[in-house]
């Protein structure tokens, strides 16, 4: 089956916009959670094509040091993976969510019982940076006959056998990490990156969106023409957690209006 987040993404691709998702963390509002769809419209007006919702958690090997103080905030308002399923399910997104989460809360929540809990929801994606190619049948299978796909990451060390074993079944779509690290780390891109984005829009039908260190509206447009579009986060973390929501607004809608 061809699924909502594929059809949503591959609409504006096909359109010639380039994709932008903003990434926030889950419970890290003034009102935790009871502030989630406040910021989840907030980045809807503003011309998000899709939002990643993370999911806070101890240990967060990928996340640089923005979102990790987001993830403690969160974790200190009482924030975990099933107060967020219940709050996702109390409400709806005008776009696709994409749940980003380590794979210790997923399975201490339970695999079968977090697909059955997001069916009818706005969550139309998975995210797990922790979870290697070759253990995602521990996921795949729950997903099989759901509207949820699995989204894989790919890094600049990435050989191109191994590419192409990670999007052969590939759904949604790429995550192209642009730094070798965590997120937030300066956009100091090696001088590869191009060919390295080039030659994933070669192996995949999907959008390839660039994500880690994307934090001006330069770096869009630049990303913009080597791949589908961007993912933003710790800029989007750090300026709602200092109240420059119309700066937020503004640079997603700026983002947005980018033309391929």
């Amino acid at each position: 089956m061809t699924k909502t987040l594929s059809k949503h993404l591959q609409a504006i691709k096909s359109s010639g916009q380039g994709l932008v998702i903003p990434y926030i963390m889950a419970g890290d509002h003034e009102r935790g959670l009871d502030g989630l769809f406040d910021t989840i419209n907030l980045l809807a007006d503003a011309g998000a094509s899709a939002i990643e919702i993370g999911v806070p958690f101890s240990d967060p090997v990928a996340d640089g040091p923005i979102i990790e103080e987001a993830g403690l905030r969160s974790l200190t308002k009482g924030t975990n993976l099933e107060a967020i399923v219940e709050e996702l399910q109390r409400q709806a997104s005008p776009i696709p969510l994409v749940l980003m989460t380590y794979f210790n809360p997923i399975y201490q929540y339970g695999l079968e019982r977090l697909v059955k809990d997001l069916s009818g929801t706005s969550v139309k994606g998975l995210i797990i940076p922790d979870l290697p190619h070759e253990h995602t049948d521990f996921v795949l299978p729950y997903l099989e006959n759901h509207d949820l796909c699995l989204v894989p990451l790919i890094s600049l060390t990435t050989g191109s056998e191994r590419q192409k074993e990670l999007l052969a079944d590939a759904q949604g779509f790429v995550y192209a990490v642009a730094v070798n690290g965590v997120t937030g780390k300066a956009s100091n891109y090696r001088s590869d990156l191009d060919q390295h984005l080039q030659n994933l829009k070669d192996l995949t039908s999907l959008p390839v969106l660039t994500g880690f260190g994307i934090s001006s509206q330069e770096d869009v447009e630049r990303f913009n023409q080597v791949s589908d579009g961007v993912i933003v986060g710790s800029k989007i973390v750090q300026a709602l957690h200092q109240g420059q929501t119309s700066q937020v607004q503004n640079f997603i809608r700026q983002a947005s209006q980018v033309k391929k």
